[in-house]
């Protein structure tokens, strides 16, 4: 039970902020249910793909297969479904009603996932994962959740932006997840002192799309500062 909490304990704090940053109108809770349950619902085939994508691996020396693993395996994978699942749930509903929105119910379906695959390392991995986990993987994820929401909001109700702006909310996240498992598991030094800082940019990164788009409401125009963040 105490490893249960621990790796969930992240997941519930940050579902919490995300709702509560929801400034202009909350979304309804089951919609916010459906958006978690589909996030949680996705890994089973997600490790289906992931590991068919595995096993087609066309590198076998260590850079190209961190590569291929993070970029490919894991980065494309994971974000892939999420998308799908997120735009299948809320692109043609009324609850789409804000810029905001999309980040709220990409975070939702972000962590639904999050939260099964904490469980799984944390039940694997102890304590001392669960620690590390709720400092990095679980706010990566939902950070990755961000971006996807960030982009999908703006194509939503920009429909001039729409079709670039759907294309930035599935690549951004999968070069941004790519990075942070590549750091990671092309177990090269350098790389390795690179990636608190890494976690600490992509924390920027969320805070400063989050307060672009909170502080706006549906009827006022995207600003050119907030359209040029990556």
């Amino acid at each position: 039970m105490v490893i249960l909490l621990a790796s969930l304990a992240p997941v519930i704090i940050i579902l919490f902020y995300i709702y509560f940053r929801d400034k202009y109108e909350k979304e309804p809770l089951r919609m916010l249910v459906k958006a978690l349950l589909a996030g949680v619902l996705i890994i089973l085939p997600v490790i289906f793909v992931e590991q068919w994508l595995s096993a087609l691996s066309p590198f076998s020396e260590k850079v190209g297969a961190a590569a291929w693993h993070a970029f490919v395996v894991a980065g494309t994978t994971e974000e892939l479904f999420k998308y799908l699942a997120l735009y299948l749930l809320i692109w043609k509903s009324p609850s789409f009603n804000e810029k905001f929105d999309g980040i709220v119910y990409a975070v939702f379906v972000s962590l639904g996932f999050a939260a099964v695959e904490n469980v799984m390392y944390v039940i694997d991995g102890g304590i001392q994962t669960a620690a590390i986990r709720a400092v990095t993987a679980v706010p990566a994820h939902a950070i990755f959740g961000v971006t996807m929401g960030y982009y999908l909001g703006i194509a939503h109700m920009y429909k001039e932006l729409k079709k670039q702006y759907l294309l930035k909310a599935i690549a951004i996240p999968v070069l941004l997840h790519g990075i942070y498992d590549f750091i990671l598991m092309v177990e090269v030094g350098w790389l390795l002192i690179l990636f608190f800082p890494y976690v600490i940019l992509l924390y920027v990164m969320g805070i400063k799309k989050m307060k672009a788009l909170s502080e706006a409401s549906v009827f006022k125009p995207l600003e050119e500062s907030s359209e040029a963040e990556l």
